[in-house]
This record gives structure tokens, C-alpha cells and sequence, in this order.
């Protein structure tokens, strides 16, 4: 856009009070999103959000406060959704849509995806401002459209790339941090869980050793060493996050580690993982939700940190990013397409203890350590 057409959009923009934010992808996706909703909410007085995601992601954004209202929408151009289709479902979401009369709607997407389908969708709602990126021209399905350059021109983190796309109709915060709410009486419960869990005075690390593709996973092996010399070495405890279909890989670490830890697998609501990593001194994780979510409560990260993509790095916490670098890297694959998983296989447990040593004494620069630069923000 050129000037006269920036000041054109941002004034056509300033009566939208009913806004949709679409963000179709998962929890992760959905935090890292939360900057650019706020930009959005702040902009204009009596302005109303409401985020359309996927199921998945419904759950974090019940913890937005700056969101009014969440609609769940298993997209049928997401990889989430159920390989069942029901049309009438797709259609049915349409006619919600046109019921409730949103003044404008901003699609949010990663460069990969097209948001020519969630236009389409707003077209068909007769929601009469659309804000996307978009590589090919979309013509009447976005009155407002960024041309896609990523990432032949540039890579940025995910968090900017969204604050960018809605200052182009003149949305902008002073406060880009990620945003989650817990309940009062989710802190409360939490106090009471850790007060059984953890000896009183006792500093804890929380690990979350899972995650939902098999190539951002480090070696059980690995976080066994961590977790065990964190104990005897460091004087922490170590505290196990993950779903119910994880206890299998955390009963083996934990068995491997061979010192005694503590397991909340399957046992928190998101609310309450919130409130847990809130209190830990640490979090270690694959790159997966529960980063964000740490980054959300200002929580600082370890992350072992699969190349698969570049983008979604901890966001405005300390943090360190660790990797070992491969001609293979950003391929964007859910299972290491060369069988050798050598990003992060090739991470020594040395490497992730003296991260956390680096972490564990205080506020630190955010760093990437060895390999090539990822896009990561600053503290």
C-alpha cells in the first residue's frame, strides 16, 4: 500500500466495532496472535472482538481477555480437521456469520497457508471490510489486501508478521506481549496442587518432553540426563507436563532418570497448565504450545528447537534456542522427511543443562545459541 491508500484503509477501518479475527490454526498459533488482537480491541473505543478457531485453539482463546467471544470452526482447509467432512456444517457456518453482521473481519495465517478459503467464507457472510495476506491477487474476496512476500524477501516471527498485517488499518499497541487471563480460582486450586506436589521452599522446572509432531521431539534419552542433573546437580525438583496419550514417554524418562520427579500428566485443564508454568522457575520444552504459553506468563524457555521452521520462537521472555544446524533445515514437516531427526538428536544434554544454569540465574538476554539465526525477539 502507498500512503494515501494506508490513511484511506486506516479511516475506513475506525467504524468497525464488531470484528472477527480468524485464526483457524492451534493453541500456540492462537497466543502468538493475541499482540495483534489486542492492536485491534485498542484502536477504537467500544470495539468488540470475536476469534473464530479451531477447536483446539478455543481453549486459549477463552483466556484472552481482550477477546468477547470465541466460535469454534474445524475448517475443512486446516490439517486439524477430521478427515469426515460435513458440508452442512461449512454452510451453517456461513449463515452464523451473516447473522451476526461483523463489520470487518482480519484473517490471520502463516506465509504457508492461503486465506483464500476464510475469505471466501467472509465473502459469502457479506462482512464488508476482509484484511489478509495474500500472494495471489484476491481480487473482490479481500477489500484490504497485503501482498504476501514471505519469505522470499523477508522471514519475520509470527508475532510480528500479525501486528504488521493490522497496522495496515492503523491498529498498533504499545504492549506486544502475548496475553492470557487465568481465574482466580484456577490460581487458588493451583497453590493447593503444588503445596502436595513440591517441598515447601523448593524451586521447580517443569519439562514438557511432548509434542504433536514426531520431528519437534527430543530423545526421551535426553531429557532423562536433564531432568536427573537438574535434580542432583542443580537442587531442583522437576515437574512432568504433557497430555494423556504422552504418559508412556513420560513414564520412560522418568523410570530412565532414576531420581524421584513429579508427574501432572493428563491431570491440568490449560488454565491450570497456565498457572503452573506461571510459578516454575523454568520451563524445558520441545517447541511446541506450552512455549507460548510460558512466554504468555513470562515464564523463561529452554526450547529445543526442531528446524522445521523459523518463525515461532519464544516471544518477549528470557529464552534460549537450541538446535544443531542441518543443510535439511525449515522444511516444514510434521516427521523428519530424512529419517535422522539430526536438529535435535545432535543437541548434548550439555548444551540444554547449561542453558537452563544460564537461565536459572536470573533475567538474560534472549539468545540463540550455535547454528544458524532464527527470527526471535528480544527481551
Amino acid at each position: 500500500m502507498n500512503v494515501s491508500r494506508d490513511v484511506m484503509s486506516q479511516a475506513s477501518w475506525a467504524d468497525a466495532e464488531r470484528i472477527l479475527c480468524v485464526r483457524l490454526d492451534t493453541l500456540g498459533d492462537v497466543l502468538m496472535t493475541t499482540p495483534a488482537i489486542r492492536a485491534l480491541k485498542h484502536a477504537w473505543p467500544r470495539r468488540r472482538i470475536t476469534l473464530m478457531t479451531s477447536a483446539s485453539g478455543a481453549a486459549a482463546g477463552r483466556l484472552i481477555p481482550e477477546v468477547d467471544e470465541v466460535l469454534i470452526y474445524d475448517a475443512p482447509w486446516v490439517k486439524a480437521r477430521s478427515s469426515h467432512v460435513d458440508v452442512g456444517s461449512d454452510l451453517d457456518m456461513v449463515q452464523h456469520l451473516r447473522r451476526a453482521a461483523f463489520d470487518a473481519a482480519v484473517i490471520f495465517t502463516v506465509y504457508s497457508q492461503s486465506a483464500l478459503p476464510a475469505a471466501m467464507l467472509c465473502y459469502l457472510a457479506a462482512i464488508p471490510r476482509r484484511l489478509a495476506h495474500c500472494r495471489e491477487n484476491p481480487y473482490e474476496l479481500l477489500t484490504h489486501w497485503v501482498r504476501e512476500t514471505e519469505p522470499e524477501t523477508c522471514l519475520r516471527h509470527e508475532v510480528r508478521r500479525q501486528l504488521d498485517l493490522v497496522a495496515t488499518v492503523g491498529a498498533r499497541t504499545g504492549d506486544e506481549r502475548l496475553s492470557i487471563a487465568i481465574p482466580d480460582t484456577v490460581n487458588t486450586a493451583v497453590e493447593d496442587l503444588l503445596a502436595g506436589l513440591i517441598d515447601a521452599g523448593r524451586r521447580f522446572v517443569v519439562i514438557h518432553a511432548g509434542a504433536t509432531a514426531a520431528s519437534r521431539r527430543y530423545q526421551p534419552e535426553g531429557f532423562a540426563i536433564v531432568a536427573r542433573r537438574l535434580v542432583e546437580e542443580f537442587g531442583y525438583e522437576v515437574v512432568f507436563t504433557g497430555t494423556e496419550p504422552e504418559r508412556p514417554l513420560i513414564e520412560e524418562i522418568q523410570a530412565e532418570m532414576g531420581v524421584p520427579s513429579h508427574s501432572l500428566v493428563g491431570a491440568l485443564s490449560l488454565p491450570a497448565f497456565a498457572a503452573v508454568l506461571a510459578r516454575a522457575s523454568l520451563l524445558v520444552s520441545n517447541n511446541t504450545g506450552a512455549v507460548h504459553v510460558a512466554a504468555a506468563v513470562g515464564t523463561s524457555v529452554v526450547d529445543l528447537y526442531a528446524l522445521t521452521n523459523p518463525q515461532h520462537t519464544p516471544w518477549q521472555v528470557p529464552h534460549r534456542v537450541l538446535f544443531h544446524d542441518v543443510p535439511c533445515k525449515y522444511c516444514y514437516k510434521s516427521v523428519c522427511p530424512e529419517g535422522h531427526h539430526n536438529c535435535l538428536r545432535l543437541v548434548e544434554p550439555d548444551r540444554v543443562l547449561h542453558a537452563a544454569a544460564e537461565l536459572l540465574k536470573g533475567p538474560a538476554a534472549s539468545t540463540c545459541t550455535r547454528g544458524v539465526s532464527l527470527v526471535h525477539a528480544g527481551d
